[in-house]
């Protein structure tokens, strides 16, 4: 009977200690749960946008124009920008994208808004890079500080040779 009566005694002490325990425990669970997601949506959007180069770059070599939104003279470099937005799942606006483009070897940039030019993708037979300059803002708090400004940045790129078109 005495040694029940302990084992009850110790009981009523231990009660609630579960909940303290997972009180204590529970925000460094969440938070490494949560880092987790956020590594994973970055590298999802960095597979998602080196997809949507490489179908931007496959639209590129055949010198077509008629995905530009432009009904009215369309632009060959508008409609390669308008397929990597097609392909973007809706992230192009998000990441911010800046175009590196080099051309047979020679580098030239080109911002986001505006500064695009005819030549932009190069002629038949040229060597094309395309390579997209991106940036991702990490969400979780405890991620931040590895990334310079709370931003995952990245580059995508694609390769390609134009066709005689």
């Amino acid at each position: 009977m005495n040694a029940t009566r302990q084992t009850r005694r110790l009981r009523r002490r231990q009660r609630g200690a579960s909940a303290v325990e997972f009180a204590l425990i529970a925000p460094v669970l969440f938070l490494l749960l949560l880092l987790a997601l956020d590594l994973g949506i970055s590298l999802w959007v960095n597979l998602t946008m080196q997809y949507a180069v490489r179908e931007g770059a496959r639209y590129a070599v055949t010198g077509q124009s008629n995905l530009d939104p432009s009904a009215k003279n369309q632009q060959r470099y508008l409609a390669i920008i308008q397929e990597i937005k097609n392909n973007s799942m809706g992230l192009y606006n998000l990441v911010a994208p800046s175009y590196t483009i080099t051309i047979n070897g020679k580098a030239q940039s080109y911002a986001t808004q505006g500064s695009y030019s005819t030549g932009m993708f190069g002629q038949p037979g040229d060597i094309i890079v395309l390579q997209l300059n991106c940036a991702w803002p990490m969400l979780t708090p405890l991620a931040r500080p590895f990334f310079p400004a709370g931003t995952y940045s990245f580059s995508v790129a694609a390769t390609m040779r134009n066709e005689g078109f």
